[in-house]
Parts: C-alpha cells; structure tokens; sequence
C-alpha cells in the first residue's frame, strides 16, 4: 500500500527530480515507510510506501530484467502468489515476494488483458521505456484514487489531489459542475474532481499515453447482472458462506498483523466473524461510539467482539472535539466531502493505526445485496400502479405542517415519495441520493449560477448521462438498475472515498472483502429474492453469518455510521458554522445565494425544518474554499 504521483511532460521537456519529489512529500502520509523515485528525461513518477507484504524486498519502482518496463504500484493484489505461479511456468523469474513485481511480469506476460486478472485494490503506473508510452490502471470499483490533469500536452497523475497541485504551470479552477455535485450529493461525482482541469481515471479502466497523439481511456470490466445458476436457498446460503470466507482469507494476506473495524452492523460482523472462524490468534476489533444512545453502535459492537473473542477497542467521541477536528478531517480530502460518517471514520482510523497497519472493513455488502432503506423503498415505488403514484406525488408536495413534532417524520416519508413519478430506477437513485432537493436548491443557489448547472429535469438529465437507456444496458427491473447505480457511481464517489482518504491520512491499509473482483462478480448472480426477502435486505448475508453471531443479532435495525447532524447544529457547532459561513469567502464567491443560505439557518434553529445534511456540507466547503484561497 502506497501513493503514487508521476509527470509525463512530453514533448522532450525533461522532468526535474525536484518535482517528483514535491509530489511525494505532498503524500507521505499514504506511504511513511519508503520512497522510490524514477527519472527518464521527460518522465517523472514516485511512490511513497506503507510496508505491509514484503516488507525488506518491495522498494518500488521496480524494473523489468531487461529494464524495459517500471512500475509504481498503490494497493494489494491478494492472488499474486497464483499469478506467480503461473508466470513462474512460463519463464517469469522474480527478485523480491512482492505483488508489485507480479503485476509488472503480468503486464509484460498478458498486456492489457492482466488488468481483469488481478484480485485486489489498485492503482497502477508502469512507464515503457522503449515506447516511451505511459499506462495507468485502477481497480473494477474503484477502491484506490487515480486523478488526472492533461495541461500543456502533459499529463500527471496522483493517488491525491495535492500531489498534482505541487506541480509548475498548472491550472486549478474552481469547476462550478463540481461545485453543484457537492451541494447536489455531498461529493463530486467521478470521474469529476472540484478542479475543472482534473478527472479521475474510472474504476475498472486503464489509459495509454505515448510521446505522439492522445490519451486513450479502455474499459476492462463493468458490473453485469447474470442469470445464476438454479440453486434452492440453503444452496445459496452455504455458496455464500464458502465464498465469503475464500475472499476474507485472501484479504488477510500480509507480512502484517490485521485487524478489523467493527461498527455494529451486518457487514462488518460478517468480516470479523469470518476472520474468526478462520483460525489464528483473536482478531483486533476498533469501534467509535457516541455519546448519544440512538446514534450508539457501541455496546452492539462489543457484544461480537466478546461473543467471538476478539481483542476489542471502543473510543467515544466528545462531540465538542468532533468539531475541533473537522478542519483536518476535510483536510484529508483535499476537495469537500460531506459525508457526516467521515469523521468517525477518521477517529477509528486513528484508533486502528495505534495497534495493527491494516484492517479490513465491511464497505460494499450493501450495495452488492440490497441492505438499504432507499433499495426497500425503490421496490415498493417500483411496484406501484399510476393511481399510487401520483397519490405519493401528492403528498411529497404537501406543506410542513403547524406542529413541528410531526414534521421530521413527514418529510423523511416526503423525500421517499417525491421520486415516485421518475420514469426508471437510475433516475430515482439520483432522486434518492441527493442530499439538497432542487427546490431547496433553487433557494440556496445564486440564480445565475443555478440557470447554468441545473435544467428543469435534473434526475432524467444525470441518467443520460452516467447510464443512459438503463433497460438495455444495466436490466429491465427498475431495483437492478438503481442498485447498479449505487454500485457503479456512489460507492466510489462516496463511500471508498471517504475510507481511503481518513484512513490513509493515519497511514493505515483499509481493505474490502466484500469487493474483490470474484466474489463480486459472483454476487451480481444472485437472485433478487435471495438480496431482499420481503422487506429484509441482504437476506442471504444474514442467513449465512447468523449462526456465528450472537442470537438475534441480525434483527437489529440498521443505523449506519453517521453523527446525530440535528443536535450538532442545534447546540454550539450550529453558531460555529453560521460564523464560518459570514466570514468565509465563499459567501460571496456568486454560487450560493447569502440570504437564501441565511434563512435556512434560521429555519434550522428554530426547528421547523431540520437541514442538518446542507448545513454540514456548507461548512465543509467553507473549510476547503478558505484553505484553497489561503494557498
């Protein structure tokens, strides 16, 4: 595990070392351990290295034997001891036990084609020197970063977004697309970044470069639905167990002792019991709490860890400090993210690293198996006649009502409903996963800006353009479309983003069982009815890891990893935010209206509505514009 940075300058405009090596202190946090640069006149890249397989032996770059090819290398590829094997069959001799120099006999072995070969995390720059071409590769979904700027017939390339900024004769605007994605959804959606002149490499892609003509971007995998084989329920539900346990296994493959985060919840007890149940010493298990019991999985996360006798650390945060350290959780980022869960994610990161250098987390068995409530919801939308429909379109466009002790209630079943009169499921994940309505961002939005970012079908516009004519290309069931796109788009412009930022920025290795390339591929098989039973979502998960949890435990509702937003903003962090938001720059900066964004906080304080979601990411972009404006 590692970052990686590089400059192909091109043209035979030499790349000066000096430059490789600002890229790389901008990302020693990935990468404490180690550094590797490599200079060929007009190429320049580096790593930054977090020992963890391989740790005397795998100092990168590393060449080819005949010092053809070069490799930087960021992830872990968990079935290279197979690929060797088979390499080794082939005439393929290697120096070190590392998986980097298995990718790069691969490579050399099967060209492009390897890229679909590989189980694991990665992101992957290897120079051919002969060629002088450049290629670069990311993982099938997109767990490690890759971003890009092509500026002056160059391109770099970066694990992180500072790295890139170190760079002479660069550009970085402000992209107000970028801008809209953020209020829109509290992220910027791949492959955007927040800078106009910089994109991210696609998950299960790979690029090419050489000295003449254009970049070219290749897909090598995309997620499909397929018909399974027919199998009865307790035949899935024992497939699932030996696969789930194959694919923990290999993500245990380390030189390094590996823990596990442990939130309380379905996926991460399944992690941490399969690692359990396949042997060795106890697991090391690290969970956040809250002082505030209904946001508390605390006590639910020790009840496994006791249950399956694991080395168990729980750390409550104060909330009062929460705030103290948002500006280095943003920090980490470095482009606004506004997923309220990064900070807990960022405390157990840090707990974490103070025992073990890796940990394994559950990300992903929700997207894979329909665990949550908007996959309940879109089936039941899915499912309604036109009658029902414009019935809940009707009530989502019913006024607060005068007793605001029944207003949150109404609004969360209003934001189910509103969507009930999109035409398919892509449109209504966009509709489901916004975290502003276009309504409430009409209000917020400076005008101008809102007539340039935001047409008067805002959801049916983004289906067009992420995954258009969705029956013929994703399946005709409206809940595999929008699950399709909850696996494609929001996972890693969301969630993998937020764990491999607040991890990394504690120089730990998070690793996602649920995602290895296999036993994904294998879970696009399974059935819809075997995903969502009735109202139950990742029914054959639950099924498969009940009987190695405690009695009961997988009927406990699902409360996800997030912060109590509505007393936060209602107590002192709520005046901290307004103050940021007066005196930021970004208040006046034309994108979002002041008085508009005003009366919102107001609304907020005197609980009429509960705008908790806008108000964080508000502050998260006042942290990030001020720093940007301050370099």
């Amino acid at each position: 595990m590692c970052g990686i940075a590089g400059w192909y300058r091109r043209g035979n405009r030499n790349v000066d070392q000096s430059m490789i090596k600002a890229q790389c202190n901008t990302i020693v946090h990935r990468g404490p351990d180690d550094e590797g640069i490599l200079i060929d006149g007009d190429l320049g890249m580096g790593m930054r290295r977090l020992s963890i397989v391989d740790l005397a032996g795998g100092h990168q770059p590393i060449e080819s034997p005949d010092r053809r090819h070069v490799i930087v290398f960021n992830g872990e590829i968990y079935n290279h001891l197979d690929l060797r094997t088979e390499l080794e069959a082939r005439g393929h001799a290697f120096t070190t036990r590392s998986d980097t120099e298995t990718i790069l006999s691969a490579y050399r072995e099967w060209g492009d084609a390897a890229w679909a070969r590989l189980e694991g995390m990665f992101a992957v720059a290897i120079w051919d020197r002969r060629e002088r071409r450049l290629t670069l590769a990311r993982d099938p979904i997109g767990i490690k970063p890759l971003y890009l700027t092509e500026q002056d017939g160059g391109l770099a390339f970066a694990s992180e977004l500072p790295a890139l900024e170190v760079l002479p004769g660069h550009r970085f605007d402000v992209s107000p697309r970028a801008v809209h994605d953020f209020f829109s959804f509290g992220h910027i959606r791949t492959p955007r970044s927040i800078y106009a002149q910089v994109r991210s490499l696609r998950p299960g892609y790979f690029l090419t470069l050489g000295p003449d003509g254009e970049a070219v971007e290749t897909s090598y995998w995309s997620p499909q639905y397929r018909q399974g084989e027919q199998r009865s329920e307790q035949e899935w539900i024992e497939t699932f167990r030996e696969r789930w346990l194959k694919t923990v296994e290999q993500h245990m493959l380390s030189d390094v002792e590996v823990g596990a985060f442990l939130s309380g919840g379905i996926d991460s007890a399944a992690v941490v019991a399969a690692m359990s149940k396949l042997g060795g010493p106890p697991v090391r298990t690290f969970t956040i709490g809250f002082p505030v019991e209904r946001f508390n999985e605390a006590p639910a996360a020790e009840s496994v860890a006791k249950h399956l006798g694991c080395r168990h650390a729980t750390r409550i945060i104060d909330l009062k400090l929460a705030r103290d350290i948002l500006p280095d959780v943003q920090r980490c980022y470095g482009e606004p993210f506004a997923d309220p869960s990064a900070v807990p994610t960022w405390y157990v990161s840090q707990v974490a690293r103070e025992q073990v250098k890796v940990a394994l987390s559950g990300d992903g068995g929700d997207e894979l198996f329909m665990g949550y409530k908007r996959h309940r919801t879109e089936r039941k939308i899915g499912r309604m006649n036109p009658v029902a429909r414009r019935l809940a379109q009707t009530v989502a466009g019913w006024p607060s009502t005068p007793i605001k002790a029944l207003n949150p209630a109404l609004h969360r079943v209003q934001k189910a409903l509103g969507s009930a009169g999109l035409p398919d499921g892509v449109s209504r994940f966009f509709a489901r996963t916004q975290i502003t309505s276009p309504a409430m961002r009409a209000r917020v939005y400076d005008p101008a800006f809102l007539q340039t970012v935001e047409g008067s079908h805002p959801f049916e516009q983004l289906r067009d353009e992420y995954f258009p004519d969705p029956a013929e290309t994703i399946s005709r069931d409206p809940l595999e479309q929008f699950v399709h796109a909850d696996l494609a788009l929001n996972l890693p412009s969301a969630m993998l983003t937020k764990v491999d930022r607040a991890s990394m920025a504690h120089s730990l290795e998070v690793r996602v069982p649920m995602l290895g390339p296999s036993f994904v591929n294998w879970a696009l098989s399974v059935p819809t009815e075997m995903k969502m039973r009735g109202t139950v979502g990742k029914y054959v998960v639950k099924q498969a890891i009940a009987p190695w949890l405690p009695e009961g435990f997988i009927n406990r509702p699902k409360r996800g990893f997030a912060i109590p937003l509505q007393d936060w903003f209602a107590g002192d962090f709520g005046g901290f935010a307004q103050e940021l938001w007066q005196t930021s720059s970004f208040r006046h900066a034309g994108f979002l209206s002041q008085s508009g964004v005003d009366t919102v906080f107001e609304e907020h304080r005197t609980a009429k509505r509960d705008h908790g979601r806008f108000l964080y990411a508000l502050t998260i972009f006042c942290l990030w514009w001020d720093g940007h404006q301050a370099r």
